[in-house]
């Protein structure tokens, strides 16, 4: 493969940071948490905040209201573009394509745009430690704050994985500051990469690249080029962390221009964190030292421990001890809706795999299994290619519980591979897959989809597991 070329920029013109915010027009485009976050820190820096958002819900017309208390303009349906006239700057929402027409219309206009993380990152002090790739972001992301709180760093953990990263800014007009982090710790996704220009990790960790948003990004070379954005600004005095056993990811890390450190499940590297013959070891400076056996770590599945290497490699860039570091590791708990067990019922076990919103992390969540497997999955397809499914559902799966809008189209991939059968709610799923399961049987629900036909988010979908699971009598 050849390296991805400079990804379509959403902005024409260079965006440099604003010096003087006083009667500055900002704009924020949407009104997620990420937005808010957005609007509240313009707000404390003294900007002309307007906020536009598309979607009509009970919970946006009860922030909205409170907002407009605090004197800010909101426009909401057919109103949008109303709100888009008269601005300084756009922040816009990552849940905002950079193909909308009205984000599109801005640009023309020589508006200058920019995301959440950027904002943020003109403001930030600390070191940022970036964690990005199509999966386990948000595991390494909580490892390395584990890490680095164990040993007694002050670290801000957040970003995509939920507390947006305007929220680390101190603010202006906060009575009691408390002390300044020493790290910020941000998990960022494609969507955010999309809109940054000067944004710039001290540590940018990419994880894995597999296919994942080709509903959202048009070609899988435009995601790929999305995800290598997060080394665009790294100097010599940075790290660019990267997975050498994924090729895709190999390639990317060519343009970057940081200090290199690796992490590997197959071979030893030149610096990093690897497994050899059952052994976590690491290689810094120079030396080569053990940290951990594979076994000490509570984690299933090698991708978890892969994650964990890779945290482990920032816990040593900044200062931490392997002792530490394994300690830390061992009293983290297991993370909600990643590979969680809810319940054993009737000797079957039950686990919680929401977080698995794509075909590669579903791939990844069978192969962490070594008992027989009952498998429930879909939702909104995503692009994924279901028949990667194939072998592993061949070798250890009873059965295939479908559900969502992608019924079709994984049954077109699946059906003559294992028996599936339809389900018209997740309770009927759940009671279909105990119809397959005996006793030391896995019931997994790792959707390989997106939830957002029959629900709010991955956490609604699996807190909506876990309580069927739980009524189970």
């Amino acid at each position: 493969m050849e390296p991805c070329g400079a990804m379509e920029a959403v902005n024409v013109t260079p965006v440099f940071p604003m010096t003087s915010w006083p009667n500055k027009r900002v704009t924020v485009f949407g009104l997620g948490r990420s937005g808010r976050a957005a609007v509240d820190l313009l707000l404390d820096l003294g900007a002309v905040v307007t906020i536009v958002e598309e979607h009509t819900s009970q919970e946006v017309e009860s922030t909205s209201a409170e907002y407009r208390l605090r004197g800010v303009r909101v426009f909401g349906g057919d109103d949008v573009a109303d709100g888009l006239r008269d601005l300084d700057l756009l922040v816009v929402s990552p849940g905002v394509s950079k193909d909308h027409r009205l984000l599109q219309e801005i640009v023309q206009r020589g508006i200058p745009v920019i995301g959440e993380i950027e904002l943020a990152g003109w403001f930030l002090r600390a070191p940022i430690i970036a964690v990005t790739g199509t999966n386990g972001k948000s595991t390494t992301v909580r490892l390395i704050g584990s890490i680095l709180q164990h040993c007694g760093k002050r670290a801000f953990v957040g970003g995509n994985l939920g507390i947006p990263l305007c929220e680390a800014v101190r603010k202006q007009t906060d009575p009691s500051p408390g002390p300044d982090y020493e790290y910020i710790v941000a998990e960022v996704s494609s969507f955010q990469l999309e809109t940054i220009h000067l944004f710039k990790p001290w540590v940018a960790a990419l994880l894995n690249v597999t296919p994942d948003h080709l509903d959202r990004h048009p070609t899988p070379e435009d995601y790929r080029a999305a995800k290598q954005r997060i080394f665009e600004n790294q100097t010599i005095q940075d790290w660019a962390l990267i997975n050498v056993d994924d090729p895709v990811v190999r390639t990317l890390a060519m343009s970057a221009r940081a200090g290199i450190c690796e992490f590997s499940l197959t071979k030893k590297v030149n610096q990093g964190v690897y497994l050899e013959a059952g052994e976590m070891r690491a290689r810094m400076h120079g030396k080569d030292f053990f940290i951990a056996s594979r076994d000490a770590l509570p984690m299933r599945g090698d991708h978890n421990v892969a994650n964990a290497m890779a945290a482990m490699c920032v816990g040593l860039l900044c200062g931490c001890s392997a002792e530490d570091m394994v300690r830390a590791l061992q009293a983290t708990p297991t993370f909600e809706h990643a590979l969680e067990v809810v319940r054993e019922w009737k000797g079957i076990t039950f686990v919680n795999d929401s977080k698995g919103t794509n075909v590669d992390a579903t791939l990844k969540a069978l192969q962490s299994f070594h008992e027989p497997v009952v498998l429930i999955l879909g939702g909104k397809d995503k692009g994924g290619d279901f028949s990667q499914l194939a072998d592993s559902i061949k070798r250890q799966v009873k059965g295939v519980v479908v559900i969502g809008e992608a019924t079709q189209k994984i049954l077109q991939a699946l059906d003559q591979i294992k028996p599936v059968t339809l389900a018209t709610s997740l309770t009927d799923a759940v009671s279909q897959a105990v119809t397959f399961a005996s006793s030391g049987d896995v019931v997994l629900f790792s959707p390989a989809c997106a939830s957002f036909d029959m629900f709010r988010n991955y956490h609604h979908r699996g807190l909506e597991f876990k309580r069927v699971v739980g009524e189970l009598q």
